[in-house]
């Protein structure tokens, strides 16, 4: 599932690409296709994330709420390398534009809301650490205020917004956090100090497009756990030595999900 910083990255293109002129907005596969009649020909005025929610806000109100879920996704095109291609899959939603046309296929949600409905969404989120607007002592009181695991909290939408499982074990070893600690033991300065490398960490992945999470003096040449994949220290890298100390890093699932870790470096 995408990360919040990739719905924020989304929301700034989808303006520099559509923003303050008409779009021609359908639904090539029909699922989609009254909330695109909604929305064709609207000027778009703004795009927006909240967490791993965008929303595009249209003229006259309208606002087409997307979320990418597990296999969401979209593809960007450009008119002048040989026009409007014909859809290919599944499209639930094309929008096009002067120069740029986007394909998006596989999402969670896709629908046409209202203002009111959108509060309704973010009211249930958690404070998203790439809102200028958050505030993290939401998040705090939520978490020293419960009997769950710390590993599981950093996961759930309405403690933090945005934040997916590689922030999440990545950013607990970096505070050498076991992730099975309850969160009601967490200090106020553990989780400032938590807060504060999540909104660096992903102001990074907005800015570069990648998930970068080790620093250079522990980088010391491990591979990827995959081709193309980000550089970790912990996440899907389990059977592995630690980056750090050596110590195979171990995964459990927690809550329906895998939650990696060193039991080492993340023992205290």
């Amino acid at each position: 599932m995408p990360e919040g910083h990739i719905l924020h990255r989304l929301a700034r293109l989808h303006e520099r690409r559509f923003g303050r002129a008409p779009v021609a907005v359908s639904s090539p596969q029909g699922r989609f296709e009254s909330g695109a009649a909604l929305v064709d020909g609207r000027s778009l005025t703004r795009a927006q994330a909240w967490g791993k929610h965008l929303f595009h806000h249209y003229a006259g109100g309208p606002i087409v709420h997307v979320h990418l879920g597990i296999y969401g996704h979209f593809t960007e095109f450009g008119l002048a390398e040989g026009g409007l291609p014909e859809p290919v899959g599944q499209v639930r939603m094309r929008m096009v534009g002067a120069e740029y046309g986007t394909d998006l296929r596989g999402p969670a949600a896709c629908e046409v809301v209202d203002e009111a409905q959108v509060a309704d969404v973010i009211a249930r989120l958690g404070p998203d650490p790439l809102r200028g607007d958050a505030d993290p002592a939401l998040a705090f009181k939520r978490i020293v205020k419960s009997r769950r695991v710390i590993a599981a909290l950093l996961m759930d939408q309405s403690v933090l917004a945005g934040v997916g499982n590689v922030y999440r074990s990545e950013v607990l070893f970096r505070h050498r956090i076991d992730p099975y600690r309850p969160g009601a033991t967490l200090s106020e300065q553990e989780f400032a100090a938590i807060w504060a490398d999540l909104v660096e960490l992903m102001k990074v992945g907005l800015r570069r497009g990648n998930i970068v999470v080790v620093r250079p003096e522990d980088d010391h040449g491990a591979p990827a756990y995959a081709p193309g994949k980000p550089r970790t220290y912990v996440y899907r890298r389990a059977g592995d030595p630690c980056r750090v100390c050596g110590t195979t890093v171990r995964t459990a699932e927690l809550e329906g999900r895998n939650v990696f870790w060193c039991p080492s470096c993340q023992s205290g």
